[in-house]
């Protein structure tokens, strides 16, 4: 079977491949009959499936984190494209090019890790590069450091996202930190490379993307302290202020208490760096959105659930020039307008504080 990924998946298409399962769910229909909602995912994105027909017997072939063979037909439904399964059969792991089904980001892990050593060595703190080289020095952790998504469902979901993620966020420490002279740079530097350092043991990836038991129950930011505690301890003479400074910029890095963090930012450190994570995080989140619809006509998205809102496509990077006055655009030029998302509800999607919204829903996916 010849692999189509979803990224080629077409309106009303027959879709005969290969995909793995993210998630499972079985539900009942407004007349009580099951269905099955599945999440598939290959290394190009994501596509919602339904399995309406023998539900039972169907849905006994295969769990959550199991490849399935799926013969289905490609339709949009609600402005996503969407599945439906007519035939259903697991594949065994043997017959599996793993590199087919785990998304990627679109640096190479080699180019990053090379930005990564170099950032080290800019670092001209030697305590704090001490620390640095304790982490990064270590195969074992570089090695998961270097394939560690960011985040479940959020922004940099893919292999490698926590390393980009973070570089990202340590370039923008480097484009601010000369506009205020009086920043500790290095070690807002180091806040950058390790305040999600906890994600390497907070998740799993060698499948679909989820959380282990010690992420569940603990959380990225106090595993975090806990392996800032377990590097610390095998440095003699680190500062114990600077140590401190440090933990404190982990535990405050997601600014508020009902975003999960233990502590609020009280220095201007971790003030900056929760800006900076919080304005990376978003960005990613909101292009990768934006990318998942390469072939729609629509100048907006379909809606966001977790940001609460329909985004804008068009940047003004490729436009037409308004006609001079009393000019009219030739008939080519003109545009037949998009269908407008719905103005109920983007009118409440968007808000004063744009972000609020996501404190009410699922906070594991920062």
């Amino acid at each position: 079977m010849t692999k189509v990924f979803i990224s080629d998946i077409r309106d009303r298409s027959v879709v005969d491949s290969v995909f793995l399962v993210k998630e499972k769910i079985s539900s009942l229909a407004r007349n009580g009959k099951p269905y099955l909602t599945l999440h598939l995912m290959d290394k190009t994105g994501e596509i919602e499936a339904r399995v309406w027909e023998n539900v039972e017997s169907i849905g006994a072939l295969f769990e959550k984190d199991d490849f399935i063979a799926v013969r289905s037909k490609a339709t949009v439904y609600l402005g996503k494209m969407q599945l439906i399964v007519s035939e259903l059969a697991k594949v065994p792991d043997r017959e599996i090019h793993l590199a087919d089904f785990l998304p990627e980001g679109e640096r190479g892990t080699a180019e990053m890790l090379a930005e990564l050593a170099a950032l080290v060595e800019s670092c001209r703190d030697d305590d704090l590069r001490r620390l640095l080289r304790a982490f990064f020095d270590d195969p074992a952790f570089l090695e998961l450091y270097g394939k560690a998504p960011a985040a479940k469902g959020m922004h940099h979901v893919y292999l490698g996202g926590l390393l980009e993620h973070s570089l990202a966020v340590a370039r923008l420490v480097d484009a601010i930190a000369p506009l205020y002279p009086s920043i500790n740079r290095d070690l807002l530097l180091v806040g950058a490379l390790l305040h999600d350092v906890g994600k390497v043991r907070e998740m799993t990836y060698l499948r679909s993307f989820d959380y282990t038991d010690e992420g569940k129950l603990l959380g990225h930011i106090t595993i975090g302290v806990e392996m800032l505690n377990e590097r610390l301890a095998g440095l003699g003479g680190f500062p114990v202020e600077t140590a401190m400074l440090l933990k404190h910029m982990i535990l405050s890095h997601h600014g508020q208490y009902e975003f999960g963090s233990p502590k609020r930012p009280k220095t201007v450190e971790s003030t900056v760096l929760n800006y900076l994570d919080d304005l990376d995080s978003k960005i990613n989140g909101i292009r990768t959105h934006i990318r998942r619809e390469p072939v729609s006509q629509s100048r907006w998205t379909a809606y966001h659930r977790l940001y609460d809102r329909y985004f804008y496509k068009n940047n003004c990077r490729e436009q037409e020039a308004i006609p001079a006055s009393g000019e009219e655009p030739r008939k080519e030029e003109r545009q037949t307008p998009a269908a407008e998302p719905d103005r109920a509800r983007d009118a409440e999607g968007f808000r004063n504080t744009p972000f609020e919204g996501l404190k009410e829903k699922n906070l594991d996916l920062f």
